[in-house]
This record gives C-alpha cells, structure tokens and sequence, in this order.
C-alpha cells in the first residue's frame, strides 16, 4: 500500500508539472469533449494507440507511443491510478497536437464547443454540409451588415469635424480589416489552426 501511494504520489507530481505550463489559447481540441479526447479515450479502451496517432505528426509518434506505454502501465495500478493516467495521457496528446500546428495550449476545459465548431461536427456526423454552411453564413452576413451600416452612418458626417472624421475611419478600418480577414479564409490564406494569420492588412 505504501509502495502504491508513493506510486500515485510521483505520477501526481509528474503530470501536475505539464499544467503548469503556461500558453494562452483555447480550441475545441482542448475540450475533453472534443475529438482528440475521445479519440485518446478509444485508445486506452483498446489498448491500441493507432486511433490517435493521425492527430500528431510523424516525428512525434515516438513520444506519444512512449506516453501510451506508460498510462497502460499505470491504470492497472487501481481506479486512482487509472484516473489520473489517462488525465496525463490526454493532456499529453492534446499539447503535442496543438504544438504540431504551432498553436498554443492552456490545458483541457470541460463544457460545449463553439457553435460554429458544434456545426462542424453536427454536419460531419450526417454527411451533409448544409448545418455548418447555413450557421456560418448567418453569422457572416450579421457581422458584415452590422459594420457596414455604421461606418456608412458615421461616413455621412466624416467631414462635419476631425474627432467625427476619426470616428468614420476607425469604423472604416475596422469593417474592411473584417471583410478582408474573411475573404483570405475563404480562399485559403488563414494561417494555422488557432494561430492568425501574420500577414495583415495595409493602409
């Protein structure tokens, strides 16, 4: 029994170091219920690492095979032990997922995924496209309107003084830089998942 505690007491103390890494950024990858999760979670009840491995790249196989070693290892150390490995373990294939795509890592999070994303996955689930295609337009076509009808407002008085000048070429600015952003989504030149694009827009 002491042997068992000392066990669950280093591992503890292991895993809690790899939360205390300090990224911002959130995803839907971050969420334990999101896709790389339970893809960790098909694994481990498997006892075969292959359905995570397409969400690393291949020079990481190596560590996450080493990380699936390890928690298999563990979680037949009892309930306590078998909690905490998979913790470890899904917390290690979600960072190296996120560092795989240069994006940031804060730890996993519980509750719902982002509308959009929730209409991605309900779209996957029924092979069809249309959910995801009706939400995101929707919310493109508010976004644009809403910018559109204040900067054309404000433009009407842009030369009645400077402070209202101003006023017309922040909303100007702004509602470009937002039409702008989703046209280079559109045609492809975003930059990597949860990592913008670093080459901005000009005046």
């Amino acid at each position: 029994m002491l042997e068992k505690r000392h066990f669950l007491s280093v591992f503890a103390v292991f895993f809690l170091s790899l939360l205390a890494i300090p990224v911002p950024g959130f995803a839907h990858c971050d969420t334990l219920d999101g896709p790389v999760v339970m893809a960790a979670k098909q694994a481990l009840e498997k006892g075969d690492v292959t359905p995570v491995l397409k969400w690393v790249k291949k020079e990481q196989e190596g560590e996450i095979r080493e990380a699936f070693q390890k928690t298999m290892a563990v979680r037949t150390k009892g309930p306590e032990a078998k909690d905490l490995a998979d913790m470890y373990f899904f917390e290690t294939l979600v960072r190296i997922h996120r560092a795989s795509e240069g994006a940031p890592y804060t730890g996993l999070t519980k509750g719902p995924a982002e509308p959009i994303i929730a209409a991605v996955d309900k779209s996957l689930g029924t092979d069809s496209v249309d959910h995801v295609v009706k939400h995101l337009t929707a919310e493109v076509a508010k976004g644009i309107r809403e910018r559109f009808s204040k900067t054309a407002e404000l433009r009407k008085h842009s030369e009645d003084s400077v402070s209202a000048g101003r006023e017309y070429v922040e909303a100007y600015v702004e509602l470009t830089h937002y039409v702008e952003r989703l046209f280079n989504d559109a045609i492809g030149h975003s930059g990597a998942h949860g990592k913008p694009d670093e080459a901005g827009h000009k005046h």
